[in-house]
């Protein structure tokens, strides 16, 4: 092990161009690299990218093209994607008119597991949810309502709350 590689930060690795030979630094969080030595321990995410993790509480309607087409609530879903789509407009118009809150449609009539905690899915961190529920998940502030958003589990309107 070279003096470098004694010193070398936390959370970096040195790496080897299979390319030019020459020695770069990996941090093993974000995967990103450099070419000149850390001077300090690896960030844990990208900085321009906003936080690191969000809490957000959903809604989940199933139709027949989901991943998985059966919930807690109903054994078999038969709607098709184009139902599951006007029932969520018609949730997203109560909540945005203030008839009903997320949390008390998603425990009624959610097809989330998480629907018994008002579809408060917690804290999580980016990869760990579809690519599409977390690029809208992360995009939002706190406190904002999405747009309908299409995953391979069906379609979501998602509410973040941290």
């Amino acid at each position: 092990m070279s003096d470098t590689e004694k010193n070398i930060p936390e959370g970096w690795e040195v790496r080897t161009s299979r390319s030019t030979g020459l020695t770069y630094y990996l941090n093993i969080y974000t995967k990103e690299s450099q070419w000149d030595l850390p001077t300090e321990p690896a960030k844990k995410e990208i900085s321009a990218s906003g936080p690191s993790e969000v809490r957000c509480c959903h809604l989940l309607v199933k139709h027949k093209g989901s991943r998985r087409p059966s919930s807690w609530r109903e054994e078999n879903v038969t709607r098709s994607k184009e139902e599951a789509r006007q029932i969520l407009e018609d949730y997203r118009k109560q909540i945005e008119n203030g008839e009903a809150t997320l949390e008390d449609l998603a425990q009624k009539y959610s097809d989330c597991s998480s629907a018994k905690r008002g579809g408060d899915l917690g804290m999580f961190g980016r990869g760990q949810m579809q690519k599409p529920f977390e690029e809208a998940a992360f995009s939002l502030k706190v406190g904002q309502l999405s747009k309908i958003v299409d995953t391979d589990s069906g379609l979501h309107v998602i509410l973040r709350t941290e």
